[in-house]
């Protein structure tokens, strides 16, 4: 195993480029960790060692993965995010409980919430619906990067049509979190639902748009015709009409308070 470990980080390594690691930083707010290898040439190297990882048995495959994300490199948990759905046929949801725990202690960015996140749990939600229970639950966590997962873990299946409902649940739990990263999660959970249900997601965002942080928003109308997206960005009027009649009443003309004591 530990082999296998030394062979990809040399790989790594070997194909890690400054201006890649410069260029990479770029996409991330916080700080992140990483070689500097391009997505496609971590592609290759997973998919070279994928071959000798995969007929090992379920615990060594997952200690592997443990590892790769223990190290804190971005690209060694792309080799995860690259390895894990080649072996949804193998998952099984109590397998949840492990991926959890990942997300919990090693995910800390957004490149790393969905590179998992999006196969990897998404196609096992997919294979076993029960599952689906544990991943909404995560909505409520304290922790930023299990209320994303459980908004991007639905994005794959939301592409095919599927759970509309329980992403709508998702959403209404996470619909007010200050988090951009929430924000963009949900809001781009709700824009692939919108590809087979979008009567339902723009009444969804109606709704909900005097709440609804802009953000969130525009991510999820992004796929809407003009004609929708306006009406969807268009400020309430009638509410900002009873916001200044209720102004007025507070505030006299020259200023003064009319509140009675």
């Amino acid at each position: 195993m530990n082999d296998i470990l030394t062979q990809i980080r040399q790989d790594l390594q070997s194909n890690a480029d400054s201006q890649t690691r410069k260029n990479f930083q770029h996409f991330f707010k916080e700080h992140v960790k990483c070689y500097g290898v391009k997505v496609p040439i971590v592609g290759k190297i997973a998919k070279k060692y994928w071959n000798q990882v995969k007929i090992l048995d379920k615990q060594t495959i997952f200690t592997l993965c443990e590892e790769l994300y223990r190290s804190d490199y971005t690209e060694e948990a792309f080799v995860v995010s690259f390895w894990l759905p080649n072996y949804v046929d193998n998952l099984e949801p109590n397998d949840m409980a492990t991926f959890k725990t990942w997300i919990e202690l090693y995910i800390n960015n957004w490149a790393k919430c969905d590179g998992f996140c999006n196969h990897t749990i998404g196609d096992l939600i997919q294979k076993y619906p029960q599952a689906l229970s544990e991943v909404k639950s995560w909505a409520k966590s304290g922790n930023r990067w299990l209320k994303r997962a459980a908004a991007v873990s639905l994005i794959v299946p939301a592409k095919r049509g599927s759970f509309l409902q329980d992403a709508f649940e998702v959403c209404d739990v996470l619909l007010v979190d200050v988090d951009e990263m929430v924000q963009k999660g949900y809001g781009w959970l709700l824009k692939e639902e919108s590809r087979q249900h979008q009567k339902e997601v723009f009444d969804y965002v109606i709704k909900n748009r005097a709440i609804m942080p802009r953000t969130a928003l525009r991510y999820a109308i992004e796929l809407m015709p003009k004609k929708l997206r306006a009406q969807a960005m268009k400020k309430d009027q009638q509410k900002s009409a009873l916001t200044r009649k209720s102004s007025n009443i507070r505030e006299g003309s020259n200023g003064t308070s009319n509140r009675i004591v």
